[in-house]
């Protein structure tokens, strides 16, 4: 199978004059220098983390794997392809040489290069299926789109077809996917807090939902982690005490019946575990009203109400709003 390849024309498709002009496509992060003097991917890492301290370390990674990709694995007859905003439009063109280290040619900032034989004729982005928009619309500057290959392929050879109606099923497909995938994200960071920390968090969705909180320090904490009032002196109810487990095994009955047990005994009972539940432990949840949730039922409250947390317990959880069509 064709391998098939997306290269970003630089932040504003800047390159796309050069490229075409001169044949190539080019990269950036010229402060890595050479990638091919590189023995391995983690001693370019290396580098990274010297040359671009100010950056994020999942950035900076990124960066690298960018880098070595286009560098060691785009070869000979690949094909490529890039996007001109400004045109809407997709421009096509197979690899003719692999990757080389120049700042003499194109642009200078951009000197990692492979040499391309560009097609003349562009394709429409609308002439594209949903799905195949979406997949392109990635950020990265270097990927691989092998998937897309025999769509783009056909709308070489028949550049006039009319665009096929939008399905709004694989529309919504799409979407639930791309929301399912981010929340799969978050739960992967939430799953990555130390168990303090994961107090702190259920204290501070606590708080965003109203409540005043108390969350017990470190040390023996009586079977609650958690207490939650609706007013500052703890007299008006309903008073929550929540128990809260991080940890990858299930939460057991045992463990609900020491939240039953713990005081005050009269409060509702919510049992936070990121490890999930044993059957037996939500049967004896049901019969005593006890709320259980786990990590994915979590970091859905924490989504919901993640504006109204304080900045200190945002700061645990970083996270970025993001829109899709209704």
């Amino acid at each position: 199978m064709k391998r098939w390849w997306m290269i970003r024309a630089g932040d504003n498709n800047e390159l796309i004059p050069v490229w075409k002009e001169e044949g190539i496509a080019s990269i950036g992060w010229p402060q890595l220098g050479d990638p091919k003097k590189y023995r391995s991917k983690e001693d370019m890492v290396a580098k990274a983390d010297d040359v671009y301290a100010e950056s994020k370390p999942n950035t900076r990674r990124s960066w690298v794997n960018q880098v070595w990709r286009f560098s060691r694995e785009i070869k000979k007859g690949d094909r490529v392809i890039t996007y001109f905003k400004e045109k809407r439009e997709y421009i096509v063109g197979t690899v003719t040489e692999s990757h080389f280290y120049d700042k003499s040619i194109g642009n200078s900032a951009y000197p990692n290069n492979i040499k391309v034989d560009w097609e003349d004729i562009p394709i429409e982005r609308d002439l594209l299926s949903q799905a195949a928009k979406n997949s392109l619309g990635s950020v990265l500057t270097v990927f691989r789109v092998d998937e897309w290959g025999n769509e783009i392929e056909n709308l070489i050879e028949h550049p006039f077809l009319d665009p096929e109606p939008t399905d709004e099923a694989e529309e919504n497909e799409i979407i639930e996917d791309l929301v399912n995938k981010a929340l799969v994200m978050v739960q992967d960071k939430v799953d990555k807090l130390d168990p303090w920390q994961m107090q702190e968090l259920v204290g501070g969705l606590l708080q965003a939902m109203g409540y005043n909180v108390q969350v017990s320090p470190k040390g023996p904490d009586g079977g609650v982690d958690v207490l939650a009032y609706k007013d500052a002196f703890g007299f008006e109810k309903p008073i929550i005490k929540v128990q809260v487990k991080h940890r990858k095994s299930s939460a057991g009955a045992p463990e609900i019946q020491q939240l039953l047990g713990a005081n005050p005994i009269d409060a509702n009972c919510l049992f936070v575990s990121t490890g999930g539940f044993t059957s037996h432990a939500e049967a004896v949840a049901k019969h005593n009203s006890v709320r259980l949730v786990d990590l994915e039922k979590l970091v859905d409250l924490v989504v919901k109400w993640y504006e109204q947390m304080p900045n200190d317990i945002r700061a645990l959880l970083p996270l970025q709003k993001m829109y899709v069509p209704e």
